[in-house]
């Protein structure tokens, strides 16, 4: 007699229905056995959904970066502007400082500049990498994704991680070019102050790569890009204490969210931690990544559905 089995697969604690098929003169006849799954006969990508996703998180990360290694000139480029800026605009703030500028201080003027050029590196930095999804798109690298098991948030989670890693070890750079400038701040506003920018690159990154994937076009996503950054900088207050503005202008940059973001950097580069200042810029920041992380997710899983 032969006999044949045929086995599926099912989550832990279920039933595996086995056909068991036997030859007769008749012909074959199909026996039902239940049979209790063992834990060796269970996917691995089944028994955690969150270790399943830091692994595809982890594996796209990896690969971005090595990306950003074989060609590090955008890194270089991305952090050129900011230090240039340091070095032609400061010393114009430290000669403007010694005026009386309401909100600089006289004495180390680069405390209130350099937490600026962070959120600026952040800005530019972080909201311009959709363009590279929109290469990848093109090249097929998304379409080739979506056949693989890969988590689609994985896919942002990935990318993300990686333009965090990169404008934070810029952000370091520009730091100790501005002690070199002759920036005064302590090691842990200094540290407070990455992490604002690590926030803020989350953020910007997220929907910067949800909107390259909606419109998978540079030439509409570069002066949509240019339309909204520039006038966040400039309402920022990154180059100039907004005191200096009108009313108007001041309540119009009460309504972007970056200003406290910069104001609270400013508060910890001068040692100041525990005020309403810092508690609304980490409030803010913080509110703002996970509104832009739920937005990306929801245009990451529908555009890669």
């Amino acid at each position: 007699m032969q006999m044949s089995t045929a086995r599926s697969r099912a989550p832990s604690g279920s039933e595996l229905q086995v056909t068991i098929k036997t030859s007769r003169p008749s012909g074959p006849t199909a026996i039902a056995v239940p049979v209790t799954p063992t834990a060796d006969m269970v996917d691995e990508r089944y028994r955690s959904a969150a270790l399943t996703f830091l692994g595809d998180t982890l594996l796209i990360f990896r690969r971005q970066l090595k990306l950003s290694l074989r060609n590090p000139a955008w890194v270089i480029i991305g952090l050129i502007q900011p230090i240039l800026y340091l070095a032609f605009f400061g010393p114009l703030l430290a000669r403007i400082a010694t005026g009386g500028v309401m909100g600089v201080s006289a004495s180390n003027p680069y405390s209130f500049f350099v937490p600026g050029l962070l959120i600026q590196l952040g800005l530019f930095g972080a909201a311009f990498v959709g363009f590279t999804i929109i290469a990848d798109w093109r090249a097929g690298v998304i379409e080739r994704f979506r056949v693989t098991p890969v988590s689609r948030m994985a896919l942002l989670a990935g990318r993300v991680l990686r333009d965090v890693l990169t404008l934070t070890v810029q952000a370091i750079v520009l730091v100790l070019a501005g002690l070199a400038f002759g920036l005064r701040a302590p090691l842990a506003g200094v540290l407070i102050g990455l992490g604002f920018v690590a926030v803020v690159a989350v953020s910007l990154a997220a929907v910067s790569y949800a909107v390259g994937l909606v419109l998978k076009s540079e030439d509409a996503l570069a002066p949509l890009l240019n339309m909204i950054m520039v006038p966040l900088m400039l309402l920022s207050g990154i180059m100039l204490p907004m005191t200096l503005g009108p009313q108007w202008l001041r309540d119009i940059a009460r309504a972007t969210p970056f200003g406290y973001i910069i104001n609270a950097m400013r508060d910890v580069f001068a040692g100041r931690y525990f005020n309403a200042v810092v508690v609304e810029g980490i409030g803010v920041s913080v509110g703002l990544a996970v509104v832009c992380l739920w937005l990306a997710g929801r245009a990451f899983v529908t555009e890669n559905a």
